[in-house]
């Protein structure tokens, strides 16, 4: 048997070239790193929701800009349009105003062509204005005959006429005018109307015609 010896207490082992107050820190070192460190999928889970925020602000300010853009483009259509729409606007008064300041040299030329005095060069300068009159778009209206209309004639003489069924134009005293839809100038006529009268006398013949025809003998 082995006696112990009294008051002499066993140690642990330790590394060769390391003392026992070495042991100690790094114990604590070990314990450290495993309990206090955070785990790495807590630090990638703040980085995607920071990026997903940085998203979403940057499709919100993509959103508005193309909003402004898209408002910005319709205001340019619009003001083009405008824009298109007042110059024809223009070219048509202008060309409306220098028409009509050409009417009454139009008029003597008619004047002139229905007493034959349209001859020799007055005829080529006349027919050439004309010309370009028309190809500036104006349109002469106005024929004897046509039923009245007082949105494009003007009645400057009224009568009666028994052979006429409705307000008609039966002599067209200045011609009228048009660009397009518009009109320059309304023609200048003189009307006529039916006899007062005519149409009930006309009605009473017809209907008697039609009653001699009914009782007329039957053959048999």
């Amino acid at each position: 048997m082995t006696e112990e010896t009294p008051g002499f207490e066993e140690k642990p082992d330790v590394p060769s070239g390391a003392t026992p107050d070495d042991a100690e820190p790094q114990a604590a070192a070990s314990s450290s790193t495993g309990e206090g460190a955070a785990p790495a999928g807590d630090a990638s889970s703040a980085q995607i929701a920071g990026l997903t925020a940085q998203l979403d602000q940057v499709r919100k300010a993509l959103e508005e800009r193309t909003a402004d853009l898209q408002r910005l483009q319709a205001e340019f259509q619009n003001y083009r349009r405008r824009v298109e729409r007042d110059r024809v606007t223009v070219k048509e008064i202008a060309v409306a105003n220098l028409l009509t300041e050409l009417m009454p040299t139009l008029d003597d030329i008619g004047r002139a062509r229905e007493h034959g005095e349209l001859v020799g060069g007055f005829k080529s300068v006349a027919e050439s204005l004309e010309t370009v009159a028309a190809k500036m778009g104006l349109q002469q209206f106005g024929k004897e005959g046509e039923p009245f209309d007082p949105t494009i004639h003007e009645a400057l003489m009224h009568s009666y006429a028994p052979d006429v069924t409705e307000t008609t134009c039966v002599a067209i005293l200045q011609p009228g005018y048009r660009i397009g839809e518009r009109t320059i100038r309304p023609a200048r006529v003189a009307v006529a109307e039916p006899q007062p009268g005519a149409q009930a006398v006309k009605a009473e013949d017809e209907s008697e015609a039609g009653d001699e025809k009914d009782n007329g003998p039957e053959e048999g």
